[in-house]
């Protein structure tokens, strides 16, 4: 694979698929550290080779990108879907609501570092049943910080997060483990 825009549209796709969430081109510039034109080549690469066969799609909605499921397949994953919201939330997905209720709004990269692993699937999944929100991080453009959802504070029966369980003894738990660590 001599052809740049080639090398360039697979750095592309890898990224958008780690990622799993819509990033803009100037960020694509920047994460890939080349300039505007390459990417758009890299991206038209990208968008010819996902048209052929593919089970997924480039979306490109004004300067933002991201990976999506091809039309033909849209029943398909509906129906998983339908399948992974009727079953229960597992010992993972409670324990990353947990740390989004108590701790949040959080970015996911403090999410995984709580937990150890990554959590792209179960925020996802979080997202999809309405548990959780996401919205932009005013300290950097690039991320998103999680927070529970009105709907699940409803659920829960809460009008304010303070209401939590325990909450003040948890938030100063918290903040004596996050002063320890600093040591």
């Amino acid at each position: 694979m001599n052809n740049p825009a080639q090398k360039i549209s697979q750095k592309i796709e890898a990224y958008l698929f780690w990622k799993g969430e819509p990033i803009t081109i100037k960020n694509l510039c920047k994460v890939l550290d080349t300039d505007m034109d390459t990417i758009e080549q890299g991206l038209s690469v990208l968008q010819e080779k996902v048209n052929t066969n593919s089970g997924i799609v480039l979306i490109r909605y004004d300067d933002m990108v991201t990976l999506g499921t091809h039309i033909d397949v849209n029943d398909f994953i509906e129906n998983m879907i339908k399948e992974d919201l009727q079953k229960d939330l597992g010992k993972s997905a409670l324990e990353t609501l947990a740390i989004i209720l108590y701790q949040g709004p959080i970015k996911r990269a403090d999410i995984d570092y709580v937990r150890g692993v990554n959590s792209q699937f179960i925020l996802r999944n979080l997202l999809i049943r309405g548990l959780i929100t996401r919205v932009d991080d005013p300290s950097d453009e690039r991320a998103f910080l999680y927070r529970p959802s009105l709907e699940l504070m409803a659920f829960l029966g809460i009008t304010d997060i303070k209401q939590l369980p325990d909450f003040e003894e948890v938030i100063a738990k918290l903040s004596s483990f996050k002063a320890q660590e600093k040591e």
